[in-house]
């Protein structure tokens, strides 16, 4: 059959785009599958799409590109049909009407489904009966969409052929209010592939939640009853992603239930499946859950989920007690003890995680697929749809007749074992010369086996041993002779390079591996190349996922120099890896705020305490003009330590801009400072993670000798070494 799915706009992250390209993949092995976005906003889908499916963009608002639409005037101008929440929500107007109702009218389309309110009423209204099967989706919960939006789309469902829930409970409310319509209702949940990384081990003392930062999501329960967790387990740490409007509020509350070296708000992660992996745990305390995509990734993933049994998802997806743990809407309670219950118990976790990756094999794109054909054939009055062609978005070859490819072939097994041997350049012909047949028709041969330009894309992991594991996708390599190449970023041109290994079978990916303790990596950024040396082609790895669960537990390498690697994306999306090394290093684990100093609790690597040290901990100032202060130290064992910093040391600063000491820990008076800071871990970038409050501490106007206030805060730098800097109060808050 040929379908298409209406999105809105294909090109950012969310749960239905997401939903939407799973399924369009799945269908697209046996169907001719077609993805019309209204909205094209950048060059590329954010998310995996099948080569195999069609991608047709209606309006295009990129910049300066040709046929742009940007500047359109009918672009804000307000639609008729669309009520104003779901219209400014969505960015419906009356281009969207006109371009919208212009594909209804010609599309070739023999399924059509609608996949949010406004284009539910446009396929209502614009969609022609009998021409094509009209589908409806609804991927909220009924009661929950605002009255002008719940009223239109209560009008438009009875025109269409089916309308879709993803959930049976909220199919079931759709059944109810329409008893007398003809629309076939029923629930078609969203498809989820099999998580492409290694699954959690269980092992971390990590919970993880992932959503948008909305009240709806409850977060703050969720920060609530870690509260009560971190009482009891103070070694267990929780990380939250996303982002959203509700961010300033839960860091507000981090901070006010001193919880911020136990809280993390980590910012939106794409892909996320890596992240579930490294959690034992996951979380969901929502108010309410049309499906719960989150619940199905991170159990697939290997983490059970313990989740508020709200309306209507989680309770169609987790089989408490099994596979994972429901507690009560709203009761912080109730999930302190969900929590604290899998926390306690590691067998149970453990089983658990592996069940739950069991059940949700359930929600496989193939699977759902089926549940759409099976949709359309019951629509047609078929036992079963045909599989159709696919139309492929791939360039066709040049036409080549038989015998030229029979000849091709055959000259390509003479001249490929002659190339590999071949070194050099033949010597030059004397002049007037002619070359021989034989050399005419070896170059002849040898122009089109020219190696394929090199577009390598990769996953990199960390294995238990710390080493970077690269797999580089069959499709993007080419040659014989690769090699993997790290480069430093700037202008010192050091490079580490490793062979990559063939494929062991024609499916799997060329391989490489980077030994943590065969290479030595200076401090800095480096960024990975394939070079193949028979042309000296180069070019910069793109990256699909990197999977740093392996570094979440993982230690530094013992009486060796402080070394540590994080492989991580870029912006850009290509692979690098932020590198420290260091004769020593001083692992800042815990932080403790009281308002008037902090409290660091820490791990030495590369060096041990003896008996005859005297360590304190050196706090130096950035400006010259700012005094420097020392901080005693209390060695625990010869390894750990423990020291506080008052933040009356920071207050006969310089008061016209913030000022800042680095942290250093002297084992003994005129030895090397060893930096403090938070360097192992999966963390590149720790200043945007591990935040902590301001204090407001009373201090006095070095100039006038008035009573004033100086806020004073500890936090990490740009290359995650401690420091505490100290300013003013901004009026606004004095």
């Amino acid at each position: 059959m040929r379908i298409a799915f209406l999105l809105q706009n294909a090109y950012g992250i969310g749960g239905t785009i997401r939903a939407t390209f799973n399924a369009a993949n799945a269908l697209a092995a046996r169907h001719d599958v077609e993805i019309v976005t209204v909205w094209r906003t950048q060059d590329e889908p954010r998310l995996p799409l099948s080569r195999k499916v069609r991608l047709t963009p209606l309006i295009d608002k990129r910049e300066g590109v040709k046929g742009s639409d940007a500047g359109h005037e009918l672009i804000g101008k307000p639609t008729s049909l669309v009520p104003p929440v779901e219209a400014n929500g969505a960015s419906f107007d009356q281009l969207t009407d006109e371009r919208v109702a212009e594909y209804l009218r010609t599309t070739d389309a023999e399924a059509v489904v609608a996949t949010r309110p406004g284009l539910v009423m446009y396929l209502a209204e614009f969609g022609i009966p009998g021409r094509y099967l009209r589908i409806g989706q609804e991927h909220r919960i009924y009661g929950t969409h605002e009255p002008r939006i719940r009223a239109a789309q209560d009008a438009a469902i009875p025109k269409l052929d089916a309308h879709t829930t993803v959930s049976e409970a909220d199919a079931v409310t759709h059944r109810e209010r329409f008893p007398h319509a003809t629309t076939r209702i029923m629930c078609i949940p969203n498809a989820s592939p099999a998580a492409p990384v290694e699954p959690s081990d269980g092992n971390a003392k990590l919970v993880v939640a992932a959503g948008r930062l909305i009240p709806v999501k409850r977060y703050d329960l969720l920060v609530d009853a870690f509260r009560q967790v971190v009482d009891e387990r103070p070694d267990w740490k929780l990380r939250i992603y996303g982002r959203g409007p509700e961010r300033a509020k839960l860091r507000a509350q981090i901070d006010r239930l001193g919880l911020s070296d136990h809280v993390f708000l980590m910012g939106p992660y794409s892909p996320i499946e890596p992240e579930w992996a490294k959690g034992s745990i996951a979380a969901v305390t929502s108010r309410e859950e049309s499906f719960g995509m989150t619940i199905v990734e991170s159990m697939q993933c290997g983490t059970p989920v313990v989740a508020t049994d709200c309306p209507h998802g989680p309770g169609e997806i987790i089989d408490h007690g099994k596979d994972g743990l429901l507690v009560p809407v709203g009761d912080v309670d109730a999930i302190a003890k969900g929590l604290l219950t899998l926390i306690d118990d590691d067998r149970l976790r453990h089983a658990m995680g592996a069940a739950a990756q069991v059940n949700v094999q359930r929600y496989a794109p193939q699977s759902i697929a089926k549940l759409y054909e099976q949709l359309v054939a019951e629509l047609r009055g078929e036992e079963e749809v045909a599989a159709t062609p696919t139309v492929q978005r791939v360039r066709p070859a040049a036409p080549r007749t038989p015998l030229t490819r029979r000849l091709r072939r055959t000259a390509g097994r003479i001249v490929r074992p002659l190339r590999r041997r071949m070194h050099g350049t033949p010597a030059p012909q004397k002049h007037g010369a002619q070359p021989s047949a034989t050399a005419t028709a070896l170059a002849a041969v040898a122009r089109p086996l020219r190696a394929k330009p090199l577009r390598p894309k990769a996953t990199c992991r960390v294995d238990a041993a710390g080493d970077l594991v690269v797999l580089l996708n069959r499709s993007g390599m080419s040659g014989e002779n690769l090699l993997l190449t790290a480069t430093l970023r700037g202008d010192d041109p050091r490079q580490i390079a490793v062979p990559i290994q063939r494929p062991e079978n024609d499916k799997g990916p060329w391989t490489a591996r980077i030994s943590r303790r065969e290479h030595r990596l200076v401090e800095g950024r480096w960024d990975f190349h394939v070079v193949r040396r028979d042309d000296n082609a180069r070019r910069r790895v793109a990256s699909e996922i990197v999977e740093q669960r392996g570094l979440v537990d993982l230690a530094p390498l013992p009486d060796a120099p402080f070394a540590w690697w994080i492989p991580y994306t870029t912006v850009k999306n290509c692979l690098s890896i932020r590198t420290w090394l260091r004769p020593a290093h001083a692992e800042a684990r815990s932080l403790s705020l009281d308002g008037g100093s902090v409290t660091v609790e820490g791990t030495l690597h590369g060096a041990r305490f003896t008996a005859a040290d005297l360590p304190v901990v050196a706090a130096v100032p950035r400006v010259a003009a700012n005094p420097a202060f020392d901080t005693d130290v209390t060695v625990v064992d010869e390894t750990t330590f423990r020291f506080t910093v008052p933040y009356t040391g920071t207050l006969a600063a310089v008061r016209e801009e913030n000022a800042v000491w680095d942290l250093s820990l002297r084992l003994a008076p005129g030895t090397r400072p060893i930096r403090i800071g938070r360097l192992t871990g999966d963390i590149v970038e720790r200043n945007k993670t591990d935040v902590y409050p301001f204090a407001d501490v009373p201090s006095t106007d070095g100039a006038s000798g008035e009573p004033r206030l100086a806020r004073v805060r500890p936090y990490f730098t740009v290359t995650n070494d401690l420091a505490v800097s100290s300013g003013p109060v901004p009026e606004q808050s004095a």
